[in-house]
């Protein structure tokens, strides 16, 4: 096979991880809190020979845009949104993990769990409950939980150094080697609000029909060079 083949090939593999992003994109544009992703390209040299280099395409990794989304009043007091960098921490089976999504719902123990029934965490590590009995809830900008009846607990919302190397772990999950720090000041909960997710339809949609167009560009390539090495080989042969 050519150089020519190899260089295309590398292109479509590429492609093909491509699509599979802007795919995962569009499906999760209506999930609360999501954040679009995008592929990372290098490029990699070889050089088979002392004088000679070959310019591959190289996928290196996927990046998060960390741009906050709209926000959307929903009047449902159990629903929170974070303004600024952070993340709310609910704990799993495997140890805590951290989310955008503020849509809260109370389970039948009356703790504030996730969309997955998971229970959401206070700034002591424990689940946060609302007493039996009380109806309102109240959410401050600082994350404090209070009833009719006193404060409940705090949100425990962190942020990380480098939001970037959090792994995500599906529904709307995320978790870190790096340790945990507070959010940042500025960084507040708007009660009765969610986020929304920030892809961009018309941006994911416009993107899909340039890799098609690209695919088809590189599978025109092969193609040419394939009749190209054909066309030799039979003129070498009638040469012969």
């Amino acid at each position: 096979m050519e150089n020519p083949i190899y260089v295309s090939l590398s292109r479509q593999m590429t492609l093909r991880r491509q699509l599979d992003v802007i795919s995962n994109n569009i499906a999760n544009m209506n999930t609360t809190g999501f954040k679009q992703q995008r592929m990372l390209f290098t490029e990699f040299l070889e050089r088979p020979g002392m004088h000679e280099q070959i310019s591959f395409v190289q996928d290196r990794a996927v990046v998060r845009d960390l741009s906050a989304g709209g926000m959307m009043q929903t009047g449902n007091p159990l629903d929170m949104a974070l303004t600024g960098h952070g993340y709310f921490t609910v704990d799993t089976a495997s140890g805590p993990r951290y989310t955008r999504a503020g849509n809260f719902r109370l389970n039948d123990q009356r703790q504030i769990v996730d969309g997955g029934g998971l229970p959401v965490l206070g700034d002591n590590g424990q689940p946060l409950a609302i007493p039996n009995g009380t109806r309102d809830i109240m959410v401050s900008g600082d994350g404090t939980v209070s009833t009719e009846l006193g404060p409940v607990g705090r949100l425990n919302i962190v942020t990380f150094r480098n939001e970037q190397l959090m792994t995500e772990v599906g529904a709307g999950l995320y978790v870190s080697d790096e340790e945990p720090q507070a959010a940042p000041a500025d960084t507040k909960v708007a009660q009765g609000m969610l986020e929304n997710s920030n892809v961009k339809p018309v941006v994911e949609m416009t993107a899909l029909i340039e890799i098609q167009r690209q695919y088809q560009s590189n599978q025109k390539l092969i193609e040419n060079e394939h009749e190209r090495i054909r066309s030799a080989i039979q003129k070498l042969g009638r040469t012969a």
